[in-house]
């Protein structure tokens, strides 16, 4: 199986995260409503079984519940993917979301790297501020090991444009991590 659960506790959060990359149950619960519908795109269009457990501390405000839930997630992702022998290792892919395309290309390296080039014309979302994508995307590629590039091409509805980059994720990573039958995918012979 691979799969991977985790929960962690801070002074700020209460994260708990069940992850399998093979398929599942989506089940989402942040207290933060537009975050609740990114985490469940990225479970669906990516085919995992994810379950999502926080409480945090919102009445300062949504970075903590949603940077913790992506510390969390990176942390589990990378703990089911093992010595990431035998995967396709790397996946990219286009989403259009009406008005809005977004890309996403990504290397399963184990060398943590982001390129986030999108701008947001609205600078909430409900109770998520169009920020913390940024910010989701940096702690999830940092703590999973993941060589992570995105790029918004276009788009003027930030609900759209951060659905589209959620869900492009999900689908490079959905490619990356589907199983080869072949060795480790490196002239190092490891990752």
């Amino acid at each position: 199986m691979r799969s991977a659960k985790l929960e962690r506790v801070t002074k700020e959060t209460n994260v708990s995260v069940s992850l399998n990359l093979d398929g599942g149950d989506v089940k989402i619960d942040t207290g933060i409503g537009f975050f609740d519908h990114m985490l469940t795109a990225f479970g669906v269009h990516g085919g995992f079984g994810l379950e999502v457990k926080t409480k945090g501390d919102l009445e300062v405000d949504c970075h903590h519940t949603i940077e913790d839930t992506a510390i969390v997630l990176g942390k589990v992702l990378g703990e089911a993917l093992g010595d990431k022998s035998g995967i396709a290792r790397y996946g990219s892919f286009y989403i259009p979301m009406d008005e809005s395309l977004a890309f996403c290309s990504l290397d399963i390296s184990g060398r943590p790297f982001l390129v986030f080039d999108a701008e947001f014309k609205e600078e909430r979302i409900g109770g998520y501020d169009s920020c913390m994508t940024e910010e989701f995307m940096r702690a999830l590629a940092f703590n999973a090991g993941i060589t992570l590039h995105i790029k918004l091409l276009y788009g003027t509805n930030s609900h759209h444009a951060t659905e589209g980059i959620y869900k492009a994720v999900a689908h490079a990573l959905a490619v990356a991590v589907k199983e080869t039958g072949k060795g480790t995918l490196s002239t190092k012979g490891v990752l």
